[in-house]
Formats: structure tokens, C-alpha cells, sequence
């Protein structure tokens, strides 16, 4: 064999090995990604995840029906479970009636809809309060002494992810104040679960609360960021004082 043939040889087998190291540090970037968003969201590869499904609340409203959007926002949540890799279960809010940590559990809707997020919002996120009512003023949002209010050009939507005991896996709520909320809280978790895992950890509790910017007009596609709310929707509120207490 020449020189010339030898080089030529070695140049190919070089190129090889060197395309073979680059697609495997691509493939371990890739892999490294995908672990750290099933870290954040406590799916592993072939984990189940529990979907906890509101019902639609109105007149005439079938205690098994879901609204439109929230039904919109139920499918993105499902393909972000499957693209971990994991099995979602849709569940009845009213039948959800199971533990805490054995299963990753996405909550959807307010508590007025959603019995299971109610029983979280007392259980794990004390410091926040939501109402829904039919009339103006009375869906509302209140967390660490501040109101946040459903108005014709702007809804809310708490976004949270709760730390269950024992390292057992996440609870994830999004409770909005209108069913485009909960489209548009569910649509931001997805496009910014792994800015939300580098800003909070990706074994942490955090509550976040968005604003839904003129949904009439928009939809649930303009969503802003308003407050981290973490540490007064831990704090548990102070029990009222006995009567008679007060000072004489």
C-alpha cells in the first residue's frame, strides 16, 4: 500500500470516527434533555400519569362534560405526558380518590369544577384562595393579600408544581379563571417547562401567577408572567382570634 493510499485510508477512517463521536454526544445531549424534563415532571419512561379532568359548570352543564377549551387544553396535556414517554389516565375530578406521590397528577380547572384541585389548594398551597360566581367581580384570585380579578381584557391562571412528601412525584395545578385560562396556563407549562425547571429546581414547589392578555381577542396565546407567589401561597393563613379577646 503507498503513502498516498494509506492516508487516504486513514483520512476515512479519522472522518468515521470522528461523525461516530459527534452523533453520540448529540444522542447523550438529547437523552441528558429529555431526562431532565422527566425529572421535572416525575415521568419516567413507562410511568403512568393521572390527568384530573374538570366539569363543565352552567346552566344545563352534564356533570360529566368538560368545556371545549378545557377538552384543548386536556390534549396538550396528554401529548406532553406522551412525549416523556409516559401513559396519561384521564380522571373525574370526583373520582380521583387516591393518594399523593405514586403517580404524577396534572390538575386542570378552579376548585369550584375540580373537587381534586380544591383538595390541593388546601393542602398544599393554603395561602390561596379562588372564587367563581356569576356575577361581576366574583371570579377572583387572591393570594398573600392581593386580588387578582377576571376582567373582560385580562384573566388569570395559577400555575403551580407542589413537592409531594417522601420524594414521591410532583403535583402540577392549573387553575384558571376562565376555560381560555386554563388553555392558556397549560400551553405555557409546555412551552416553558425547562426555563420553570432551571428558575425553580426540578424537584421544587413553586406557584406562579399569569395573566391571560385580552382573550376575547387572542385567545389563550398571550400570556405574561405577573407574580411568583411561591412563599404566600405556602403560608398558611393566621386563625382568626376567639371572640372576646380583643383589647378592653
Amino acid at each position: 500500500m503507498t503513502d498516498n493510499v494509506l492516508n487516504v485510508v486513514l483520512g476515512l477512517v479519522a472522518s468515521a470516527i470522528s461523525a461516530g463521536l459527534g452523533w453520540l454526544a448529540q444522542a447523550l445531549r438529547r437523552r441528558r434533555k429529555v431526562e431532565r424534563v422527566r425529572e421535572f415532571f416525575g415521568l419516567p419512561a413507562g410511568s403512568e400519569c393521572l390527568i384530573v379532568v374538570p366539569r363543565s359548570v352552567g346552566t344545563g352543564s352534564h356533570a360529566n362534560t368538560v368545556t371545549r377549551r378545557d377538552a384543548y387544553a386536556l390534549m396538550w396535556l396528554a401529548g406532553l405526558v406522551e412525549e416523556c414517554g409516559a401513559r396519561p389516565e384521564l380522571v373525574a375530578h370526583d373520582a380521583a380518590n387516591r393518594g399523593l406521590g405514586a403517580k404524577t397528577e396534572l390538575c386542570l380547572g378552579g376548585p369550584v369544577s375540580n373537587e381534586r384541585m380544591a383538595a390541593h389548594l388546601a393542602w398544599g398551597l393554603p395561602g390561596v384562595l379562588i372564587t367563581s360566581g356569576p356575577g361581576p367581580g366574583s371570579n377572583v384570585i387572591v393570594v398573600g393579600g392581593r386580588e387578582f380579578t377576571a376582567e373582560p381584557d385580562r384573566t388569570h391562571v395559577l400555575l403551580a408544581r407542589i413537592a409531594t412528601p417522601d420524594g414521591g412525584r410532583p403535583v402540577f395545578l392549573i387553575s384558571g379563571q376562565t376555560g381560555t385560562a386554563n388553555q392558556a396556563g397549560v400551553r405555557y407549562l409546555v412551552a416553558h417547562h425547562r426555563q420553570l425547571a432551571r428558575e425553580h429546581g426540578r424537584n421544587g414547589t413553586f406557584a406562579l401567577l399569569l395573566r391571560v392578555v385580552n382573550p376575547e381577542a387572542y385567545g389563550p396565546d398571550m400570556v405574561e408572567p405577573v407574580a411568583d407567589v411561591t412563599a404566600e401561597a405556602l403560608r398558611r393563613p393566621a386563625a382568626p382570634a376567639p371572640a372576646g379577646t380583643g383589647a378592653g
